[in-house]
């Protein structure tokens, strides 16, 4: 749907009029482009630095939106059920660091679920309303077959509403869905997502931009969730890392 770069720009050397400024072949912004495509240049001249979007702008997702009260006691670990919380989270300068290995137990024993480190966010329950979760998401090199984000509960079979996934370097809406997000690797993106449940629909911003509206899947009860869940195709160590995260409702 939407594709969206955005980059600070090396700083370009000084030049008059057609000297050569020694840039050779860039990032690649956009692929398969043969078609209209809506383009914003951003240029700050003080800071030396430009900004590129590709059919996106950013907004602010949050708008309109209150934010809700969250402290420690909002915040459950889901993790393998043998192993203490501290071998598979850490809370270290307001960062979540959160991971598994392949080989790890279930969160429940005799469970047929595959591995998980993720906090589950409690207190914030909705069946109705238009709700938003919205956090800072890092997944460093290597880790792939890994769900990091889910808005849970839907109508049975199905147990989500909403999983964004980590593939070789991609983000995903579950593994068959779209591509959100490309390179996502060693970097921090800011993760906006918005559950209108009375018109079952979603909203996926990615930076600010929005990147993909699902529909939603039914159920009667909802919460957000973060961190690691292995799925197919996994690396034998999966983890992710996210900071800044809050909760917020439309009034």
């Amino acid at each position: 749907m939407f594709t969206s770069f955005a980059r600070d720009a090396m700083t370009l050397p000084t030049y008059d009029g057609l000297k050569d400024t020694g840039l050779t072949v860039g990032p690649v912004l956009l692929q398969d482009i043969y078609n209209w495509l809506k383009l914003n240049a951003v240029h700050d001249v003080g800071a030396a630095k430009v900004k590129v979007y590709i059919d996106g702008w950013p907004v602010d997702p949050t708008k309109g939106f209150v934010e809700l009260p969250l402290n420690k006691s909002n915040f459950h670990n889901d993790k393998p059920y043998d192993l203490p919380v501290s071998d598979r989270y850490s809370f270290v300068d307001g960062v979540h660091k959160l991971w598994v290995y392949s080989t790890d137990k279930p969160l429940f024993k005799n469970s047929p679920t595959k591995p998980r480190s993720e906090i589950r966010i409690r207190g914030y329950d909705y069946s109705s309303g238009v709700w938003q979760f919205e956090g800072y998401g890092y997944v460093p090199c290597g880790t792939t077959g890994v769900c990091i984000m889910q808005v849970f509960g839907s109508t049975p079979p199905q147990a989500t509403t909403l999983m964004l996934r980590v593939y070789n370097g991609s983000l995903y809406y579950y593994k068959a869905g779209p591509v959100v997000l490309e390179n996502i690797y060693d970097r921090w993106f800011r993760v906006n997502v918005i559950h209108d449940v009375n018109a079952s629909k979603l909203q996926v911003y990615i930076d600010g931009v929005l990147k993909l509206e699902p529909p939603g899947h039914g159920g009667t009860n909802h919460y957000f969730k973060f961190g690691v869940y292995e799925q197919n195709d996994s690396s034998y160590y999966i983890e992710s890392r996210w900071k800044g995260i809050k909760v917020l409702k439309k009034m």
